[in-house]
This record gives C-alpha cells, sequence and structure tokens, in this order.
C-alpha cells in the first residue's frame, strides 16, 4: 500500500515537472527562435559568404580566402579601421567622462531629480535616429550657428565637413551627447557607496579631489569597466551620424568602419567582400575587449 502511494507520488511530482518544463520551454521558445533566426543564422551564412564572390540576389561563387587577402591590400578599408579607432579612442572617453560628472550632479538630492534623470536621458533614446543627425548636420554646417559663431571669433573660411581635421568633431560631439544610458548606470553605482567611506575620508581631512579618486572611482572600477565596454562596441558600429552628415567625407575622413561595411555591400555588390569586412571587423573588436579584461584585474576594484 505504501509502496502503490509512493510510487503515484513519484509520477506525480514528475508530471509537474515535465509540465513546469513545457511552461518555461514555450516562454523560453520566442528568444529561442529570434536569437536563432535573427542572430546566429544570419552570422553563419555572413560567415559562408564572406568565402564567397557573392552579390544579392546572385549565386555565390566560392573564393576561399581571396576576400581576406584583398582586405590586407586595400588601403581604403586600412583608412576605416585607422578612423574607426581615432574616433573610439576620442569619442568613447569624452561619452563615459559626461556621463559620470553629469551623474555625480544629478545624485545629489533635489526636487526635480527625477526630472533632469529623464531630460539627460531623452539623447540617448533619440540620439541614433536620422531626424537628430540631419539637425546636427544643420547646426555644425558652414551656414550653421556653431560655424557662424566661430567666424564671428575671427576663424575665417573655418568649415568642419570641409576639412579632414575637423570633420569628426561633429560626430564625436553627437556621440557625447547621447551619454544617458551610461549616466543612469553610473548614478545607480554612485547611490551603492557607502557614506561611511566619505565620511571617515573627511575625518582624515581629505578634499573633494582625493575622496573621488580614493574612494569613487575605485569602487566604480566595474561599472566604468561594463560601461566602457559597451560604449566601445557601439562606437566600432557608428554608422548613422557618419552615413547622414558626411557620407564618409571629406576624404574618406568619416568613413567608419560599418559605413564602409554598408558600401561595399549595397553599394558597389560586393555583399562577399563585406561580410570578410564584418568578420575582421568582430575579430579585432573581440581582441580588444580581450585586452580590456585581461588588464581589468589591475584597475577594478571588487570589494569582496
Amino acid at each position: 500500500m505504501q509502496a502503490a502511494k509512493a510510487g503515484r507520488s513519484v509520477r506525480g511530482k514528475g508530471s509537474i515537472l515535465q509540465n513546469e518544463n513545457v511552461v518555461g520551454y514555450f516562454f523560453a521558445a520566442p528568444f529561442v527562435i529570434s536569437f536563432l533566426c535573427l542572430t546566429m543564422i544570419p552570422m553563419a551564412l555572413s560567415l559562408f559568404y564572406s568565402f564567397c564572390n557573392y552579390k544579392i540576389a546572385a549565386e555565390p561563387v566560392w573564393v576561399g580566402l581571396k576576400n581576406f587577402a584583398d582586405l590586407m591590400k586595400d588601403a581604403t578599408f586600412g583608412n576605416s579601421l585607422l578612423v574607426t579607432i581615432q574616433y573610439v579612442i576620442i569619442g568613447v572617453p569624452l561619452k563615459l567622462v559626461f556621463a559620470l560628472l553629469v551623474a555625480m550632479l544629478l545624485t545629489k538630492p533635489t526636487r526635480l531629480q527625477g526630472f533632469y534623470r529623464a531630460v539627460y536621458y531623452i539623447p540617448s533614446l533619440i540620439g541614433g535616429s536620422v531626424a537628430v543627425a540631419l539637425v546636427w548636420k544643420q547646426l555644425f554646417g558652414s551656414r550653421g550657428p556653431v560655424v557662424t559663431l566661430i567666424k564671428a571669433l575671427g576663424v575665417k573660411n573655418f568649415s568642419f565637413f570641409g576639412s579632414t581635421v575637423w570633420a569628426f568633431v561633429p560626430l564625436v560631439l553627437c556621440n557625447a551627447w547621447q551619454f544617458g544610458s551610461s549616466m543612469l548606470i553610473f548614478a545607480s553605482g554612485l547611490k551603492q557607496i557607502p557614506r561611511d567611506y566619505y565620511e571617515a575620508a573627511e575625518i582624515d581631512g581629505a578634499n573633494g579631489v582625493q575622496r573621488f579618486f580614493s574612494i569613487t572611482l575605485p569602487i566604480l572600477s566595474p561599472i566604468i569597466l561594463f560601461n566602457l565596454i559597451m560604449q566601445l562596441i557601439s562606437g566600432f558600429m557608428t554608422f548613422t551620424q557618419a552615413q547622414i552628415i558626411t557620407d564618409g567625407g571629406p576624404n574618406y575622413a568619416t568613413n567608419y568602419i560599418a559605413l564602409n561595411i554598408f558600401k561595399e555591400g549595397f553599394s558597389y555588390q560586393r555583399m562577399g567582400y563585406a561580410c570578410a569586412e564584418s568578420w575582421v571587423m568582430l575579430l579585432i573588436m573581440a581582441a580588444i575587449t580581450g585586452i580590456i579584461f585581461k588588464t581589468s584585474s589591475h584597475w577594478t576594484f571588487y570589494e569582496n
């Protein structure tokens, strides 16, 4: 009798667990299907096409490593890589500095704290849109208010978009203007820092600068690492601003690698070559990310 009850109990638990697994698979299915259809399958096809001479709506022709060999001799691709790295080196730290400074200002308790956060976050929601890129193009254009002000200060014949030296500046500033997401993450981290640390530092006679570099930055270092990686990836994928504001000019000065891939694939109908560029960019981003993670143990502080 007891054995029969135990058997029914085990079977009952098994059916409950099985039903729970079915429910779990059901709710996970949309993500799994979309991940396979929108990420893994396109990546696999892209890897295959990178070894092919392929045009859209045409049969791919296997060429092996020819696309990658041509990349090594392509001056346009090399220039795109260099200007993209320049953009990332200047733009990403500037964006993180802005985000941290604003986060420190907004963590001070005020009545309009929530309103200020929303206002500063809005650029991140709309900053990558075509409309905002067009507005930014007008601001820094030859007849825009920024250039007009510079000329009024005595600088004659100045132009952002006509200079290979200054063309990247509006793009970097547009990117730095979209610091809302990083700012909110920094603000969350700042709230987690115990006030006892600052009070102890004040008793020891530390000023504001010393408290910032001895307490705030070390404790925020894991969050800085996270924001650095995320913004680094975003910087390498910059496309909309470069395509709308400068279209890669002048003289390829802002022809960032994502824009160059787009041109190769859709303008020049060299989709296989564009896929090869994409995979090289992915490997470069992975290498840089790996180096940052490897060296992060020397500058990242974990309290535990």
